[in-house]
């Protein structure tokens, strides 16, 4: 399934290079890459170990339609809000996180058997993506383009379609038996993958490099339509806790070169 994900991004890709082309719109490619936090039903509510712990790593390729400039003739397109405030931003990315519990239930000194099969459960997931997003820019991209060393702070929203592939297991033995798994995640978990909606946004700024380079900062926060991604679902009707699908936060630094 990710290659089938790659594939129809080259694609799109192709298609999207070859037909806006016609009506003068120029493009950027980058690459991107940064740790994920990622916020699943492995750990504690609201607990700062589980947050720092539960972390991975992120990479990504990208491309943009500018609208502010025409590739075909170098110069700039007719100076319209839109044109100078909107890129749109199409991305394939990969994510992967090791998963465990954290927080006081996890407490070596804690020796119950409950505690016991808390810490020994483990996982993992992985996500491929695909989508895009719309990123405004508030001042204006024409005289960030211009001038090098400027910055240029942008936020955006948009929507990917993932692929993920979960793994859960115990350190203690196969789950789901009274030796390795608490009540709460009896019947809980699957190593099966599937695929997903999410929504994305995020906050950044490029700085200008150089006239036809730029780098990036760029904080997200991607919410998935579906609890599964992390591989671990408690019923929600009784364990409210883990009723929130699962998400995560990526901080990712970029270099987005300008096509001519």
């Amino acid at each position: 399934m990710p290659k089938q994900i790659i594939f129809i991004f080259l694609i799109l890709f192709g298609f999207s290079s070859r037909t806006l082309a016609q009506y003068g719109f120029s493009h950027e490619i980058g690459v991107i890459a940064g740790p994920v936090a990622f916020q699943s039903d492995y750990g504690e509510r609201h607990d700062f170990s589980t947050n720092t712990g539960n972390s991975g790593y992120g990479i990504g390729i990208i491309h943009y339609l500018n609208f502010s400039y025409k590739a075909d003739c170098n110069c700039y397109t007719p100076e319209t809000y839109f044109n100078d405030h909107f890129k749109l931003r199409s991305e394939l990315s990969y994510n992967k996180t090791e998963l465990k519990h954290f927080g006081e239930w996890v407490d070596a000194d804690r020796k119950k058997l409950f505690n016991e099969q808390l810490r020994g459960m483990k996982g993992s997931t992985a996500v491929t993506n695909i989508g895009m997003q719309l990123e405004f820019y508030p001042f204006s991209i024409r005289e960030f383009t211009a001038t090098v060393g400027s910055l240029a702070p942008f936020v955006s929203l948009g929507g990917q379609f993932s692929f993920y592939d979960p793994t859960a297991y115990s350190t203690l033995g196969k789950l789901n038996t009274p030796a390795t798994t608490p009540i709460k995640y009896y019947n809980a978990t699957q190593n099966d993958g599937g695929t997903v909606w999410s929504i994305v946004s995020s906050t950044g700024v490029r700085y200008k490099l150089a006239p036809l380079s730029d780098l990036m900062l760029d904080a997200r926060v991607q919410y998935y339509f579906s609890n599964w991604v992390d591989g671990l679902n408690p019923n929600p009707a009784i364990y409210k806790e883990n009723k929130a699908n699962d998400w995560l936060v990526w901080i990712n630094v970029g270099y987005i070169y300008y096509l001519q």
